[in-house]
């Protein structure tokens, strides 16, 4: 049973890089047009979370992930150049998480804070929301470049990265350890869930009192352009959010040991499961775009057409 689930891991993270990387790929080109009917500045978070998306299946799944089972022992195992994958990775997780969360704010202000909508659901506060939370996160990841030590020197070359002893000993590291822990993805599952019930809140309120005021509590049918737009701008959150929640769901309950039950195997198959949903998550969301955007789809048809059309032309 483990050997099977090892081969079915391996062609999992093979799957996910041939799919993950045009299709995100596509998505920021797409999205960068600016031709999908979404604000500008939805469409600066869905770009940044695309990006993330790429950036992370390059450094987790195919520099981390597939060297390891397919190409052991190369140039990205000698221990700085596996340090640096290993900070870009954690980073790009922290990047590709919080950016869901900026988003999801994004979406609760400019559809329940009328007076705040005018001031921060802007290009240049989405750019620096954006800005200021890549920056964050690429520093906290700094200091576990120096979690890691050498696992063998072959001709006085360090290769492999083996966590120090001192990691799991020493107080600093192991605060560090659980703020890390925590810091992603708890705390982005509860802001998600947290503005997406007040954000249904105000939807079901509001939507009352327009009906009313409108007359359709009478019976009456008016279409609503305003309505129409919410309930397309919620779909689309609603969508992404529950997404993002349901595939980091077990690997949060791994951290948690949720699984500390498990006899060894069942336990590795947890937690790898609980990896390979995370991973999967970087290729959810542009599938996501095209099922609940109408005009996204059209658009990501063009984009694919426009090689074949220039060289035909």
């Amino acid at each position: 049973m483990l050997e099977t689930f090892q081969m079915i891991d391996k062609i999992f993270y093979v799957i996910i890089a041939i799919i993950g990387v045009p299709v995100n790929v596509l998505a920021v080109v797409t999205l960068s047009q600016g031709k999908c009917g979404l604000s500008s500045c939805t469409t600066y978070y869905l770009v940044a979370m695309a990006m993330a998306d790429l950036l992370l299946i390059i450094v987790e799944v195919i520099l981390r992930q597939i060297n390891s089972y397919y190409f052991p022992s190369s140039f990205l195992d000698i221990t700085p150049v596996c340090s640096v994958v290993s900070v870009l990775s954690c980073a790009d997780i922290d990047c590709s998480v919080w950016f869901t969360v900026t988003f999801s704010f994004d979406r609760f202000v400019a559809i329940c804070c009328r007076k705040l909508k005018a001031k921060y659901c802007t290009q240049k506060i989405a750019a620096i929301v954006l800005a200021t939370t890549f920056i964050l996160f690429c520093l906290k990841n700094v200091p576990k470049y120096f979690v890691y030590e050498p696992q063998e020197i072959i001709d006085n070359v360090p290769w492999f990265c083996s966590v120090k002893t001192s990691y799991y000993t020493e107080p600093g590291w192991a605060g560090f350890d659980l703020f890390d822990t925590v810091l992603t993805p708890l705390p982005p599952i509860v802001l998600i869930l947290l503005f997406n019930v007040l954000t249904v809140r105000y939807i079901i309120v509001i939507s009352r009192v327009r009906k009313g005021l409108r007359g359709q509590s009478k019976g009456e049918n008016h279409s609503d352009p305003e309505m129409e737009s919410r309930r397309k701008s919620i779909i689309l959150l609603f969508a992404i959010s529950s997404s993002f929640i349901i595939l980091w769901l077990p690997y949060v309950l791994y951290c948690f040991n949720f699984a500390y039950k498990f006899d060894t195997d069942s336990f590795y198959v947890f937690e790898q499961v609980g990896y390979m949903l995370q991973n999967l998550s970087c290729c959810t969301n542009t599938f996501i775009y095209g099922a609940t955007q109408s005009k996204f789809r059209e658009q990501f048809k063009n984009t694919l057409k426009y090689p074949i059309t220039r060289l035909i032309g």
